[in-house]
């Protein structure tokens, strides 16, 4: 009688435990699933008004969605394109010449230093952390000068270097991989020293294999940084052949006339957008397990 009791008890905070946790579940869903709609909405714009022909591009007040797709944008851009002096094939390879140099560079620098302020000790290391700290507070607009006068002074003005060089400092990358490194047991890079491996043989067989999904959001940062990245066209080139596709698409948009050049806007924000949404969603699991983990079990 006491055991058929028991199980009653046993199987009543069961059922009671299942329904909290479906409760939870819908509460959660109730909460996410506007966000999530919100979120994804600047994205489904994007496409529409690229479509947009030109009576809709005008409209008033503007309308969200697409009534009737055209590509006559996309046709004015390529028309345009045509009309360069320069092929646009030459600005592409620039950006993606430029972008995947900085991309690389930026996780093996960032990998490293993260590595190196982590889990060495050295004179000088948190003096180090605190500067790079206080760097995630300035924005772009704040070291545009600095930035001008030392290209200027280490003789790379004009040159492919002017593009790759200011990239390549990003605080916001070497601390989010400091801070996955932290996670690291100490004991597991000790257990690698003690059977004779080096330093840097710990940071390519340990540290690396753990920290792919820091380096993923690394390496999509970075992207984004550099690939709609028009600064250094417009401050440290002066060479038409140099400049990347960012700042060739700019201009089309400001040469045209105001009726083409919104319909040419429109096509070539979506262009240099795509690239931006794709390499996200190849990389989305690496990036959302950067955001949850919390330790190595």
């Amino acid at each position: 009688m006491i055991i058929r009791q028991v199980r009653k008890l046993q199987t009543s905070k069961k059922n009671s435990g299942i329904g909290a946790i479906k409760s939870n579940r819908i509460v959660l869903y109730a909460v996410v699933i506007p966000l999530a709609v919100f979120m994804i909405l600047p994205l489904i714009y994007i496409l529409n008004h690229a479509f947009k022909p030109t009576d809709e591009l005008f409209a008033f007040p503007p309308r969200f969605l697409v009534q009737n797709p055209t590509f006559d944008n996309f046709k004015r851009l390529a028309q345009a394109t045509v009309a360069s002096d320069i092929p646009i094939g030459r600005y592409a390879f620039n950006s993606i010449l430029v972008t995947a140099a900085v991309v690389l560079s930026t996780i093996v620098i960032a990998s490293m230093s993260g590595f190196a302020l982590s889990k060495m000790k050295f004179k000088g290391k948190e003096f180090l952390l605190n500067i790079n700290n206080i760097a995630l507070m300035f924005v772009p607009v704040a070291v545009i000068i600095p930035r001008f006068l030392v290209i200027q002074f280490s003789g790379i003005y004009n040159t492919v270097f002017a593009h790759i060089l200011p990239l390549l400092a990003m605080p916001v990358g070497l601390f989010l991989i400091k801070q996955f490194i932290d996670q690291i047991p100490d004991a597991l890079i000790e257990a690698a020293t003690i059977d004779g491996a080096s330093s840097f043989r710990v940071y390519t067989s340990v540290v690396i294999p753990l920290i792919k999904p820091a380096l993923a959001t690394v390496s999509i940062l970075a992207f984004q940084q550099v690939w709609n990245n028009m600064e250094s066209s417009n401050l440290f080139i002066d060479s038409e052949n140099l400049r990347t596709l960012a700042f060739f698409m700019g201009t089309l948009t400001g040469n045209a006339n105001i009726v083409a050049g919104q319909g040419i806007a429109a096509a070539s924000a979506f262009i240099m957008f795509v690239p931006n949404i794709v390499l996200f969603v190849c990389m989305q699991s690496r990036v959302m397990n950067t955001m949850t983990q919390s330790g190595i079990k």
